[in-house]
């Protein structure tokens, strides 16, 4: 058989024939079918809940910040529930209705092609980069941005350049800013700083949408609420500031968690063109991590600690992963695959032991020689320039 994109070197899965891909793959698709044939009234309902509880915590915690934001405990209760309520808005109901899940309501408000939520990256950006780009190329280096986001080497696939020694500092601050990097993901940065492919003129250009979502996102929680709290101004503004540092330190984590764990899966472009729906099932589940927890921790995670069962079904109302991932699992051990899964701590030290270890290049000691005689060639070049004068 070609050997196709979902098959990769360093492995815990067994190999595969193609036979067995596609049995494999067809027994997935009916458990897709035989969910989504089931959805009704209470996945209304649960969506509608989630909605609500967004709308009321954020009215609660904008409120207390005003009004009394200025007394310590206060404004820590303020703003861990705006976090929260922030957090539970772009996973558990932005993430998923821009994925399509809840178009089958007819509700122009749940509706993913017009819903747009509540951080810097837009939701036209967003639904290329990630409905699109990432879930059609999920860990192919190459085309799938979000390995590494152009910015952390996360594979032994991506060229390593001097800049990865770095890759553990970059990627505690890519999750510290990870709202304003996830808005200005499309604009592949990194080919105008470290490619010279595209200038600054263009990247402007480029940017013209989300220049104006970023000014709307700015002017409402930095200008709006700060201006109308008056004397609270203060801590209404750091409130804010706050609250979006935390989600986007927790939204970060939870998407680490599920595509950079070190059993995580990474693959080449090898003829993706004739890859059929059932090896790209199996990629999926090679590619993604989930983790455990309590409910709590699935609806702050968007359910995004089921991330196989995401990739395997993005459309799929995310509060139904829970009913399809042992359905998953039990398939993954009847056809010998890896099924990726551990507890929240574990998944995330992993993540970082995989982003040490790839701060090198794969051959670090003939790498090293490289560079070593690449600047000695550079300064006796400078060197002997200089002595002409």
């Amino acid at each position: 058989m070609n050997k196709p994109a979902n098959f990769s070197q360093n492995s815990k899965s067994r190999y595969l024939s193609s036979e067995q891909v596609e049995e494999m793959g067809a027994k997935i698709e009916a458990l897709r079918r035989e969910i989504m044939d089931s959805l009704n009234e209470k996945d209304a309902e649960y969506i509608y809940k989630i909605r609500n509880f967004v709308r009321y915590s954020e009215i609660a915690s904008r409120g207390m910040l005003m009004f009394a934001g200025w007394i310590p405990p206060v404004w820590l209760l303020a703003t861990g529930l705006l976090g929260v309520s922030k957090i539970v808005e772009n996973m558990e109901l932005g993430h998923n209705v821009m994925h399509g899940q809840f178009d089958w309501l007819n509700d122009p408000s749940l509706h993913g092609a017009s819903y747009d939520w509540d951080t810097m990256a837009t939701g036209q950006d967003w639904k290329y980069t990630h409905n699109y780009v990432h879930h059609t190329y999920t860990n192919i280096v190459g085309m799938d941005h979000d390995v590494g986001y152009g910015l952390i080497r996360v594979s032994d696939a991506q060229r390593w350049e001097p800049r990865f020694l770095l890759n553990v500092p970059l990627a505690a601050q890519l999750m510290l800013f990870f709202e304003w990097y996830v808005g200005i993901q499309r604009l592949h940065l990194e080919d105008v700083i470290a490619y010279k492919t595209k200038t600054w003129a263009q990247v402007w250009q480029d940017a013209a949408d989300v220049r104006k979502k970023m000014k709307r996102q700015i002017l409402k929680d930095y200008v709006f609420f700060p201006l109308i709290a008056g004397p609270n101004a203060i801590p209404v503004f750091a409130g804010n500031a706050a609250a979006n540092i935390i989600r986007s330190l927790w939204a970060s984590a939870v998407i680490f968690n599920g595509h950079f764990t070190e059993d995580a899966e990474n693959f080449e472009m090898d003829n993706i063109e004739n890859e059929t729906r059932a090896e790209w099932y199996l990629r999926q589940i090679r590619g993604s991590s989930n983790f455990t927890g309590a409910t709590w921790l699935h609806i702050l995670s968007g359910n995004l600690s089921h991330q196989i069962e995401h990739h395997l079904f993005p459309d799929m109302p995310a509060n139904r992963y829970a009913e399809a991932a042992p359905k998953i699992k039990a398939l993954c051990a009847e056809y010998g695959v890896n099924y990726n899964e551990a507890g929240f701590v574990k998944q995330f030290s992993s993540v970082w032991v995989k982003i040490a270890k790839y701060s090198l290049p794969n051959d670090w000691k003939a790498e090293a020689k490289h560079y070593a005689a690449k600047a000695k060639t550079s300064l006796n070049a400078l060197l002997a320039d200089k002595l002409k004068f």
